[in-house]
């Protein structure tokens, strides 16, 4: 199956008209009419994942988060990201990234969280627009399924992603108060805070929060539950690997990074 066609079903889950503005998702290295047989699929494409690529004989790096952001003025293996490029090109690898596309659209990264946390009532936290009468956007807003005091959402938030620890903002806010509304923002969520206040989420769970947007966050009542860049959004993974089986021919093999969170507490 050609690389082209596969980009196309990719983009029927998650049109690139979802991208925010400031994003660069899509195929970012290689030939779009490579054959391919064998497809990698990661959250980041690090050394590791290019790496992989290679080792396995993959034709093609599927990603979430996009190698190249700015534009790129050299390609040489000087730099990071260059050196990864060079490395994908020699090596045949086409590298397709869906990025904020994947975060937005109806099914994806945002409702995939919502539905694991049991969220009903569900609306995009940020919405952006329409598919096909479905309203899309950034982040999720709803009702817990069953209201929680803010620890024991923060635990579940924990178990159900697999996470090795969390960060919690404000978690005396909900010593004795269950937890009824939330709202989430897969990946870095600190943009996002006036928005989470603006629906009355009582929780919010997200990740990469500094210092004083956590604190800020706990002081106009939201409780913050950091659950880190990667901890929410390694799914990524699990998830393509399920919709690309179903959509693909059976001779095209799925191989995932295993997950390794990038950070550890010591």
């Amino acid at each position: 199956m050609k690389c082209r066609e596969i980009i196309e079903i990719l983009e029927t889950l998650a049109p690139k008209s979802c991208a925010c503005d400031w994003d660069n998702p899509g195929l970012l290295a290689g030939r779009i009419d490579k054959n391919v047989k064998k497809i990698l699929l990661t959250l980041d494409a690090d050394d590791a994942a290019v790496d992989r690529a290679k080792e396995i004989g993959a034709d093609m790096l599927l990603s979430h988060h996009p190698l190249i952001f700015k534009p790129v003025k050299h390609v040489s293996d000087e730099d990071f990201i260059g050196r990864r490029l060079v490395s994908l090109i020699q090596s045949d690898v086409s590298y397709y990234a869906m990025h904020t596309n994947f975060d937005s659209a109806p099914g994806c990264m945002a409702d995939i969280v919502a539905d694991r946390l049991n969220f009903t009532d569900q609306k995009p936290l940020e919405a952006m627009g329409e598919i096909s009468g479905t309203e899309y956007g950034i982040g999720k807003t709803g009702s817990l399924k069953v209201p929680m005091k803010g620890l024991e959402l923060a635990r579940e938030v924990k178990n159900r992603f697999g996470l090795p620890f969390v960060t919690v903002y404000g978690s005396e806010l909900y010593e004795d108060t269950p937890i009824v509304k939330a709202a989430t923002c897969p990946g870095a969520g600190g943009s996002e805070l006036k928005e989470a206040l603006k629906t009355g989420a009582q929780a919010f769970i997200t990740g990469d929060i500094s210092h004083h947007e956590g604190i800020d966050a706990a002081a106009q009542g939201m409780m913050i539950i950091d659950a880190g860049h990667y901890g929410l959004e390694h799914i990524f993974m699990d998830f393509m690997e399920g919709f690309l089986k179903e959509k693909l021919p059976d001779d095209i093999e799925i191989v995932k990074m295993a997950v390794k969170f990038p950070a550890v507490v010591v």
